[in-house]
């Protein structure tokens, strides 16, 4: 059997979230409001600094199902024209060398997202993986959005739902695969294979990886904190401060 290593988007391969460049490409093409871009990029915000939450990535989901519902999936895919190159220029440096040694070892690299497969698909194949998958939405015969999902909400357990088609599709044997991951929420993805790895992590996953002596990859000089008291907003401004400094310092 083969090997891959999974690959979680947002918050593990890029900083942020790609939803948030999607939301400003479908506004400029009349598939988004005004109001609904700026929830969106609220929800960007918050996706930095807290991490995922099962309402707001239910709410971005039904968001973009209502939004692209009627519209043909030619044009939806299109809009990754205004920023898929640099979504795949923002992949971190720490990452891209863990891409770098999957593809040497000859393993494949997927990237499993609660965004739209049109999105993850294309960013996958920029960035030269081999596969992208993420939510999908169903089509008519005339290629026209329904409204509706066919297959999982790829998120949480419909993550490994994805991973276990692939995994039955490719050969591949779970026990020895690789996934990384940001964020607690896919603490189903990480269980799902023989060796999980987490990406500069939320507070609860940091904690969840110490314990059980998951690998963690660093991908900034900045660890994410709790921001739900004063001492973990001190405790970000210090880091910040600290991280301008260094930067600060000649070399």
């Amino acid at each position: 059997m083969s090997t891959a290593a999974f690959f979680d988007l947002d918050g593990t391969l890029i900083p942020g979230s790609a939803n948030i460049p999607l939301a400003k490409a479908a506004f400029r093409q009349g598939f988004a409001s005004p109001t609904e871009v700026l929830k969106d990029l609220r929800n960007g915000v918050s996706f930095l600094l807290k991490g995922a939450t099962d309402e707001r990535s239910a709410q971005v989901r039904d968001r973009i199902l209502q939004a692209v519902q009627g519209h043909r999936a030619a044009d939806v895919e299109a809009l990754g024209d205004y920023f898929i190159h640099d979504l795949v220029a923002s992949i971190t440096p720490a990452m891209r060398e863990v891409l770098d040694r999957h593809g040497v070892a000859g393993e494949d690299r997927i990237v499993v997202s609660a965004s739209p497969t049109e999105i993850v698909s294309r960013l996958a194949h920029g960035a030269g993986l081999e596969y992208g998958v993420g939510t999908t939405a169903a089509r008519d015969e005339a290629g026209v959005y329904t409204g509706d999902l066919t297959g999982p909400f790829c998120y949480k357990e419909g993550k490994v739902e994805v991973m276990q088609t692939l995994a039955a599709e490719k050969g591949y044997d779970l026990a020895e695969c690789y996934a990384y991951t940001d964020s607690a929420s896919d603490m189903p993805m990480l269980e799902a294979v023989g060796h999980p790895v987490v990406v500069n992590p939320e507070p609860e996953l940091r904690e969840i990886a110490a314990e059980r002596g998951w690998p963690i990859v660093e991908t900034s000089s900045v660890p994410r904190v709790k921001l739900s008291s004063a001492r973990g907003l001190t405790r970000m401004a210090k880091n910040l401060a600290a991280a301008v400094g260094r930067r600060a310092l000649p070399a």
